[in-house]
């Protein structure tokens, strides 16, 4: 946390650019006026004003407006996260989009493994998996 605060004004600067403009010039409203998306995007900011090595997403597509797409605004915006050193591990059920951002990729069924490989030097054999997640 020391870390974070002896940089706060230039993490802040970096999240803004990082999520959204909007968010820096609209940092003095209430985070309950914002949309949908643009409070996930302040929910991930704050998280990240502190800094961490590794970030989780769970099914950050929810609640994002439907005139832009998760692939769109949130998949480009994790990719630059990842790109600046930050471990991102998302969990989203939008299979095309996950395999576009990820260098490992798992498929879980019923809490369990049942498919992995790195992105993309590898893919899933099992074809059972590739048609039932993949489309393939």
């Amino acid at each position: 946390m020391l870390r974070a605060r002896a940089k706060m004004k230039q993490t802040m600067e970096s999240v803004f650019c990082a999520l959204s403009r909007s968010l820096g010039e609209r940092q003095r409203q209430l985070a309950g006026t914002l949309s949908g998306g643009e409070q996930q995007m302040l929910a991930i900011g704050r998280c990240l004003m502190g800094r961490p090595e590794l970030i989780m997403f769970d099914e950050p597509s929810l609640g994002l407006c439907a005139q832009r797409s998760f692939k769109q605004v949130a998949a480009r915006r994790f990719d630059r996260l990842n790109q600046q050193g930050l471990t991102v591990l998302l969990v989203e059920q939008n299979v095309a989009v996950s395999l576009k951002l990820s260098q490992h990729a798992y498929v879980l069924e019923n809490g369990r493994i049942v498919c992995r490989w790195l992105w993309p030097t590898s893919y899933c054999n099992d074809q059972r998996v590739r048609q039932a997640y993949l489309g393939l």
